[in-house]
């Protein structure tokens, strides 16, 4: 594994779609983990996430590489907070003199003052990893930050970008519409899909239940509105784009519904829950494998971190669970 910030080439890794939409490699831990996405309009640029403050340089070449200065970007869209897809707004904004940013109404003000979001990463990594992966948080002023709740808008010169409200993965999350494609950014809600894993050009999806607010019930409703939009294709930061989109809804409410059965059977296992959750997830994981016909020992390589982040999230969503039978058994 890369350290964040070492850059593999001179020359950003650019992949080009339809309608003016391109997705960058944020190289961001390896190669094709993370991406980061441009939409490009008539000279105007928006950017979908922003990965990590080492992805700024990357960010940088690629306006370069597409002839685009940084007085032309005017958006910098966030699906949700999570710092593998903001930890960079704030360092990028400082680059964009004319750009706002837009996030989710639950997310605005940690954009605004980061402490918390902070706090919340370094109790999933620990302090000196999380240091390693994000850098220093940078805030942004409140005044260049536009909220987006369900059904709000920005017009990228005259193009409408238009945000659902897409909870499950997390609370703050949304999805971006664009009218002109009728293609979705879908951040997190509609899986990973490294293209490692793709075979014979067939795409895929996996859910990703990672800390903290992972909730089933929304999650399955997130997906069945993305399907309902009927979109060519999505654009999910982990990575880039996927088309086939019923297929892989399908495919997420199955893998979504196996993972909380894992957690419902060890919900009582104490001490020992994580790790029996973990290799269970594992099991589900070698059965994907051979449903799509993925070489195993490189879906463990390729997926090993991700279980090991949801079966930290379906600790959570547990741990939430509880609480709320607690409260209830009290009130």
């Amino acid at each position: 594994m890369r350290p964040p910030g070492i850059r593999r080439f001179d020359m950003a890794d650019i992949t080009d779609h339809d309608h003016g939409i391109s997705t960058i490699d944020a190289e961001f831990l390896r190669p094709r983990t993370t991406s980061i996405h441009l939409i490009v309009e008539r000279g105007r640029a928006a950017i979908v996430d922003t990965a990590s403050n080492h992805a700024v340089p990357v960010v940088m070449q690629a306006l370069a590489q597409k002839g685009l200065a940084p007085e032309d970007v005017d958006y910098v869209v966030l699906t949700h907070i999570h710092l593998d897809h903001a930890g960079g707004a704030g360092l990028l904004m400082s680059k964009f003199p004319n750009a706002m940013l837009t996030v989710h109404p639950r997310g605005a003000r940690h954009i605004a003052d980061p402490r918390r979001l902070i706090e919340g990463t370094i109790a999933v990594y620990g302090q000196e990893a999380a240091k390693r992966l994000y850098g220093d948080i940078v805030p942004v002023a409140p005044e260049r930050i536009i909220e987006t709740p369900h059904g709000a808008s920005v017009s990228l010169n005259g193009r409408e970008l238009r945000f659902v409200d897409t909870p499950g993965h997390a609370r703050h999350h949304v999805c971006i519409v664009d009218e002109r494609s009728g293609h979705v950014f879908a951040g997190d809600t509609f899986g990973l899909s490294y293209r490692e894993l793709d075979r014979d050009g067939r795409c895929y999806s996996f859910p990703t239940t990672s800390p903290v607010q992972f909730d089933p019930p929304a999650l399955h409703r997130s997906i069945e509105l993305i399907e309902s939009l009927r979109p060519g294709a999505v654009y999910v930061t982990h990575f880039g784009q996927v088309r086939d989109v019923p297929r892989l809804a399908a495919d997420l409410h199955r893998l979504i519904e196996a993972h909380e059965r894992v957690a419902m059977e060890a919900r009582d296992l104490g001490p020992a829950r994580n790790e029996l959750m973990k290799q269970a997830l594992t099991r589900i994981l070698r059965d994907e494998a051979q449903r799509q016909g993925w070489p195993p020992e490189l879906a463990l390589e390729v997926l090993g971190w991700d279980i090991e982040l949801n079966a930290q999230g379906l600790g959570d969503w547990l741990d939430t669970l509880a609480a709320a039978s607690t409260r209830t058994g009290n009130a």
